[in-house]
């Protein structure tokens, strides 16, 4: 599927913190540069080249999916990222970002760095068996202080995704505001929750240092302590060092939930006799095959085939003409979420004729 210059396309993700940085020292507006490129640049590029549909032979994706070049460039993210947040530091504490324009382009910028990339790469690494790559996942969702998604996500969302219980699942007709309370909010909770009962399935009490969400919680603090503790003058407390981490993880974290906005609004499972949900299959949540965005975004975007086999590397992720097709990549998607009128509009009727194929089909086995 991937051939000579073709697999360095997967490096397109790297031009993000290059921009932030190129922005960072032109000055001004320029720190809106990344996010001129990621919203409108983009879209327009990734509309004008169009859809990939094809897919890796079933036998080449043994060895495809066996590289070691496609880990390696998530590997790469990391160290890049982690580099970014401090310089990111050092930048702010340097007192060059003074008005109110510029702290608003740098820290939207950043955040395109460690939630529209950073969080991408942490979901695909928090999927797979690797305890390095779980490392890694975990290393970056610290820095968007959103560790609680490695167990939300892994434990609920596949779990629960396209029905009521799900908070990561958005309603019909809920606009993404609402959406955004929800899963921020009830995802961490449930994150607490699951944690809580497998140590009480085990006959222990949730309050030892094995339970993760506790570590969780005060790791992506003591991260922002060390930073400020680096970057301040002796005796004294530079301020914009914790208004710079935290502000950017909100932002990125939002970036995520407007991307778990886009990828399942208003999908639903059927229901069996019993009461249980069919098996999850790639009907289950919308896809978009658009090229570049996918490259971008290591291939997220097939989110069909994701949440149908979530072990999968992203290099082989399949498109299925079945799924419920997004008309445009996340990029342009995303910030018509943005715009509720305007997203009930193009995507209510889609998911009619998603829930009108599918509610008159007879139950998935």
């Amino acid at each position: 599927m991937f051939t000579g210059l073709q697999k360095l396309r997967f490096f397109y993700a790297f031009e993000v913190p290059a921009l932030v940085v190129t922005g960072f020292y032109l000055g001004g507006w320029w720190n809106f540069l990344a996010i001129g490129f990621a919203f409108v640049l983009l879209p327009f590029i990734d509309q004008f080249i169009g859809i990939n549909t094809s897919n890796v032979d079933n036998d080449e994706a043994k060895v495809i999916g066996n590289e070691f070049y496609y880990r390696f460039i998530t590997y790469i993210w990391v160290y890049v990222q982690m580099a970014a947040i401090v310089w990111g530091a050092y930048v702010v504490a340097s007192g060059y970002i003074n008005t109110w324009y510029e702290w608003t382009g740098f820290l939207i910028s950043f955040s395109l760095i460690t939630g529209g990339i950073g969080i991408t790469v942490a979901h695909e690494l928090g999927h797979k068996k690797s305890s390095l790559e779980r490392f890694y996942s975990q290393l970056l969702l610290m820095t968007v202080c959103y560790m609680h998604f490695y167990i939300e996500h892994n434990r609920g969302h596949h779990v629960q995704v396209a029905t009521p219980e799900d908070p990561a699942t958005a309603r019909k007709d809920e606009n993404f505001f609402a959406f955004w309370l929800r899963s921020v909010f009830v995802g961490y909770t449930h994150s607490w929750q699951l944690e809580n009962e497998s140590f009480r399935r085990k006959g222990q009490s949730p309050f030892n240092l094995k339970n993760q969400m506790i570590w969780f919680a005060v790791l992506p603090v003591l991260f922002c302590a060390a930073l400020t503790y680096i970057f301040s003058p002796a005796e004294m407390i530079n301020w914009n060092i914790p208004i710079f981490f935290f502000a950017q993880s909100i932002l990125a974290f939002t970036l995520l939930e407007l991307v778990n906005y886009v990828e399942h609004y208003g999908i639903v499972r059927k229901q069996t006799a019993d009461g249980r949900y069919e098996r999850v299959n790639p009907l289950h949540s919308w896809n978009s095959s658009h090229m570049i965005s996918n490259f971008f975004l290591f291939q997220l975007q097939r989110h069909s085939d994701h949440h149908a086999n979530a072990i999968k590397r992203y290099q082989i992720l399949n498109h299925y003409d079945q799924s419920p097709q997004l008309p445009f990549g996340y990029p342009t998607m995303i910030i018509i979420a943005l715009l509720p009128p305007l997203w009930f509009k193009m995507m209510n009727p889609r998911l009619k004729e998603w829930e009108g194929k599918v509610y008159n089909q007879p139950l998935a086995a």
